[in-house]
């Protein structure tokens, strides 16, 4: 997926650059600026669709031809706070199987410092389902 075709969805909107995709793994980046919460720091919610963005991004391409990724189990654990600058998340595979397939995804700031580290489960399923 390209981000021209990221562009009229959601992760298209919050400004998320895929740097990097494939099954195994995925990098983006992500403005803080827009994707804040009312105390003006990065909303955790933005953070998990960064996540879930590069885990079923991956998952998808694991799933192949005629195939789809449905997120099925997200969940994040929120480290510390970021005021300005980007985000980076990196997705890397923790189990690739014919129905299932799940991802660590590890959001930094621009010091590489732990902002945020989620989960997401995928089931794979025929496309026309």
């Amino acid at each position: 997926m390209t981000d021209s075709a990221l562009a009229g969805a959601l992760a298209g909107r919050m400004g998320i650059e895929i740097l990097e995709v494939s099954a195994e793994r995925a990098v983006a980046s992500m403005p803080v600026a827009g994707n804040t919460q009312p105390a003006g720091l990065l909303h955790g919610g933005a953070s998990v669709v960064l996540a879930e963005t590069l885990g079923s991004m991956c998952a998808d391409l694991h799933a192949g031809p005629g195939r789809a990724a449905v997120g099925i189990e997200v969940s994040a654990t929120h480290h510390r706070a970021v005021r300005t600058g980007h985000v980076s998340g990196t997705a890397t595979a923790l189990h690739l199987g014919r129905s299932v397939a799940s991802y660590e995804i590890v959001v930094e700031d621009d010091f590489g410092r732990r902002v945020a580290t989620a989960r997401l489960t995928c089931l794979l399923v025929d496309a026309s389902a």
